[in-house]
């Protein structure tokens, strides 16, 4: 029969290395935070979600695809209510290069979109505004309908586009 007190101070020993190894690991890199905390007229929700490619079908039902097979890096999101009333959902894509952000900015239905001064190339809708800047690829999309929202979407995406840097 083996002593007990050896058996218990293996234990303990293990469970000492191990913390120790651990302990001299690089900490996980914290993602970018991209977005605004305020912009004027808009405030944000606390939470900020961050998808890896092999979760984003999580929050993309369907078209997952499409930016993983562009070279899709990340996905960040975030919710803003514009005046307190309008809700508003801001994704950032972060991509593998400029030109896998363009091949996704180029997909995307342009038809009766305004191509407003922002990052490399813009489209600006009644309700959401979509544009690239280097590896990224933005989108905010309201859910209600506004005559001040277009102006106010455009705002916002230079204060967004501020915060994007690699």
């Amino acid at each position: 029969m083996k002593n007990p007190f050896f058996r218990d101070r293996t234990f303990i020993l293990a469970l000492l290395a191990a913390s120790g190894i651990a302990g001299c690991q690089q900490p996980t890199a914290t993602p970018v935070n991209f977005f605004p905390d305020s912009a004027p007229g808009w405030s944000k929700s606390p939470e900020v979600r961050t998808f890896s490619p092999d979760k984003l079908s999580e929050y993309i039902d369907g078209d997952a695809e499409k930016y993983l097979k562009a070279g899709l890096e990340s996905a960040s999101t975030a919710d803003y209510k514009f005046k307190n009333q309008i809700q508003v959902t801001v994704e950032v894509y972060t991509m593998s290069s400029p030109d896998a952000a363009k091949t996704i900015f180029d997909s995307e239905p342009a038809m009766d979109a305004q191509t407003p001064t922002l990052g490399d190339a813009a489209r600006l809708f009644a309700q959401s505004l979509i544009f690239r800047k280097g590896p990224y690829l933005v989108r905010v999309v309201a859910y209600q309908e506004s005559p001040q929202l277009p102006p106010a979407l455009l705002d916002f995406g230079h204060a967004l586009e501020s915060k994007l840097t690699r």
